[in-house]
């Protein structure tokens, strides 16, 4: 999905956004110092096999995905990070990890970590390692509909 695809998406949704250009990044942490956007604002897309299915996992950058809290909270049986060979061809026109989180877009269920409900904007990768989208929490929510529950763990984590 092109950067264009997906404002098409939002405008066709009548949903304001912002769009964030920066310098070429590839971990959250490294968009959210280059972006000045606080590590709890700054949302990250994570690619997840549950029960051998794809589903997007998303929370705030400086957080990592606590995969047995996810597999519980989420009744399924198995639980992994899916391998870039997973998912590499699922994702057409994005960079790899630069996902945005609309699993809608790609026929994936999306799990949102609950903190994200604490800020009134979120941001996100659009489609590549150097822009970001940034919009209300509500309206995320409302397009995306996401299953929100707590699965992060950490602080100024790295890991996935």
């Amino acid at each position: 999905m092109a950067l264009a695809s997906l404002l098409n998406y939002l405008d066709e949704n009548e949903v304001p956004y912002v769009i964030l250009y920066h310098s070429p990044a590839y971990t959250a942490q490294g968009i959210a110092g280059l972006t000045h956007i606080p590590g709890q604002e700054l949302a990250k897309t994570v690619i997840v096999l549950l029960d051998g299915k794809l589903v997007m996992a998303v929370l705030p950058a400086k957080y990592h995905v606590d995969l047995m809290l996810l597999k519980k909270r989420a009744k399924a049986k198995t639980v992994e990070l899916a391998s870039e060979e997973d998912f590499q061809t699922r994702f057409a026109g994005c960079e790899t990890g630069a996902m945005p989180p609309f699993g809608g877009l790609f026929g994936l269920p999306v799990y949102a970590d609950q903190s994200l409900e604490q800020d009134h904007e979120i941001a996100f990768n659009a489609g590549t390692h150097r822009e970001l989208i940034r919009m209300t929490w509500r309206d995320y929510k409302k397009l995306a509909q996401p299953t929100i529950f707590n699965f992060a763990a950490g602080h100024n984590a790295e890991a996935a």
